[in-house]
């Protein structure tokens, strides 16, 4: 139950910031550098394919093993390493062989899913010590 909560948590705000950072941010740059190779609209049952897929990655590789550190410090910096690494392997891989990728567009994204999956991963490691920390207190 309690993978299922922090998995939730974890979703949610990684889901959250994403999307406001696409309609905010991201939609008007992606167009001004990527123009023609974008879609009118995006495919949203990928989309949730893909957040339903890295949630899991993030909790499994970032949240579960800082609570075992007691480390929320940990579960950012996991965290971060895996946004780091899953997002420098598309946007490179996409400026290695998409013709009208930009520089650009792959720094921007890069750290932006950097810094998101820091920021999601920190907020799933909360939610899992608060959730820990009720049941240690409810009564048996």
């Amino acid at each position: 139950m309690q993978y299922l909560t922090v998995f939730g948590a974890t979703l949610l705000v990684f889901v959250g910031l994403d999307v406001t950072w696409i309609v905010l941010v991201a939609n008007a740059f992606f167009n001004s550098q990527l123009g023609g190779l974008l879609r009118s609209q995006p495919n949203l049952a990928v989309s949730a394919v893909f957040y339903l897929i890295y949630a899991g990655g993030l909790v499994y590789l970032a949240v579960m093993p800082a609570l075992h550190k007691f480390s929320a410090k940990g579960a950012a910096g996991r965290g971060a390493v895996l946004g780091l690494t899953a997002y420098a392997t598309f946007d490179l891989t996409n400026l290695a062989i998409i013709q009208g990728w930009t520089l650009p567009v792959s720094l921007v994204d890069i750290s932006w899913g950097t810094l998101a999956s820091a920021l999601a991963s920190f907020a799933g490691y909360q939610v899992a010590r608060r959730s820990a920390a009720v049941r240690q207190e409810q009564p048996r």
